[in-house]
């Protein structure tokens, strides 16, 4: 699980990740040239990173390499000069490392395949790197969007409680159960499972991330509020609030996903729970 991003502090691709730590609460850190040197001048104080002894790029570029599980390069195109270098050093020192060329694949995908990454290498501590802003002025804001959805996607798989998973005994104990009749009350019966944590991280999760909420819940949805076990009040419910009345179990499930967490952002606190 990720648990720091450090990165060189250039503008950027450097900075985007250290701004995305900084929002969420997430421990960061990193190596910069000495004098705090970036390509428009002294990097802003708020940026905690160490001083090198050097003012040579290449040797920063090297530690942050040494001292992280993992290197990610984010460009649109191929990998160029200090992005270029940041990759041999990851080959040099057998760290694993990732580029992702924005110009072959979409950032919500792009999310997606990092956060598979770093389960697959056992990443805590990653390092950032990429495109100066000179060279790419959208690289920043890009970086910041996949930043911040992989860390959502983090979340989300964080935030399902063991009460979720479907055992063989719970599967068989949910058919003589009592089925919600309504979409709230499907909302209320998951409700009813979480922890204050729970619902505070669920109710953070933005919009646009709902449906991978709904994809983490889909075993534990399709059994517990009895959707797939004739249950045709609840799918009345469902479509009706949907408008949609030729709508399936799947999108029915979606809407009681999204009934829950407009619920909680109405109740809880949005804030990241560390």
């Amino acid at each position: 699980m990720l648990i720091k991003i450090i990165s060189g502090g250039q503008t950027g691709a450097d900075q985007a990740a250290l701004d995305v730590a900084i929002k969420l609460g997430i421990p960061y850190g990193g190596w910069i040239p000495k004098g705090r040197i970036t390509e428009v001048g002294v990097l802003d104080r708020k940026y905690k990173l160490k001083e090198m002894e050097t003012t040579n790029y290449n040797k920063r570029t090297e530690r942050n390499v040494i001292d992280s599980d993992g290197t990610l390069i984010i460009s649109h195109g191929r990998l160029t000069g200090g992005s270029d270098y940041t990759r041999e050093m990851a080959l040099l020192h057998h760290r694993p490392w990732l580029h992702i060329d924005l110009d072959k694949i979409g950032a919500f995908q792009a999310a997606g395949k990092i956060k598979s990454w770093i389960t697959e290498n056992d990443i805590e501590v990653l390092n950032v790197a990429g495109s100066r802003a000179s060279k790419d002025p959208a690289i920043y804001q890009a970086t910041v969007d996949i930043i911040e959805t992989v860390f959502y996607l983090d979340l989300i798989d964080d935030t399902i409680p063991a009460s979720f998973t479907v055992t063989p005994k719970r599967r068989a104990e949910m058919g003589k159960d009592i089925l919600p009749q309504t979409v709230e009350e499907a909302s209320d019966r998951l409700l009813s499972k979480l922890s204050l944590r729970d619902k505070t991280m669920i109710a953070n999760i933005p919009k646009d991330n709902v449906m991978d909420l709904y994809h983490s819940l889909e075993e534990y949805m399709r059994n517990e509020v009895g959707l797939w076990l004739t249950n045709e009040s609840l799918l009345k419910s469902c479509r009706s609030i949907s408008g949609d009345k030729h709508l399936s179990e799947y999108g029915a499930s979606f809407v009681i996903v999204k009934f829950l967490w407009e619920k909680l952002q109405k109740t809880n606190v949005l804030k990241i729970v560390r």
